[in-house]
């Protein structure tokens, strides 16, 4: 009854249904007859003030990044890498699409990295580990590692609108 009129972004009314639970768990724990309340109406507060705080946090977009954010490497890595191809299998026509967007985002890029980050660059979004891409470069997988966060940082400080095509 008590959740009827209440909404849970990202959940449904089971949700809020134990979080009423959850709230008269704490009335039961917590009721002081001689505080003078009825039980009643000391639970009904706690199971109305336990569903306002989820339905508040989840409202809340404090961790909205972190729950819509997709790594890098699973957006622009070919999905036979990163995820099986048993797991998601794209069409030929989408697979030619995020090799065109990978290509994009590459040469948008590659002008502000150097010729040893954009072949490293390169070779990591083929899904290569550091020591193949080391084998593959030529150099020695400290110098890979290095030049993957010389690459991080130099795109994290980039804008956003940046990666379109000019």
């Amino acid at each position: 009854m008590c959740v009827r009129p209440y909404f849970l972004i990202g959940g449904d009314s089971e949700d809020l249904i134990q979080e009423g639970m959850i709230g008269l768990l704490y009335a039961i724990r917590e009721y002081n007859r001689d505080k003078g309340a009825s039980f009643r109406t000391y639970a009904q507060i706690c199971i109305q003030n336990r569903i306002k705080s989820a339905v508040r946090s989840a409202q809340r977009m404090k961790n909205a990044p972190l729950n819509d954010g997709v790594p890098l490497d699973d957006v622009l890595s070919d999905e036979s890498q990163s995820l099986g191809a048993h797991y998601y299998a794209r069409s030929p026509e989408e697979q030619v699409l995020a090799r065109e967007t990978e290509n994009e985002f590459i040469s948008a890029y590659s002008r502000c990295l150097s010729k040893l980050e954009a072949e490293i660059l390169s070779l990591f979004l083929d899904g290569l580990s550091y020591e193949e891409m080391a084998a593959a470069s030529g150099r020695d997988v400290k110098a890979v590692d290095n030049a993957v966060q010389r690459i991080r940082r130099k795109l994290a400080k980039l804008p956003s609108g940046e990666n379109s095509a000019s």
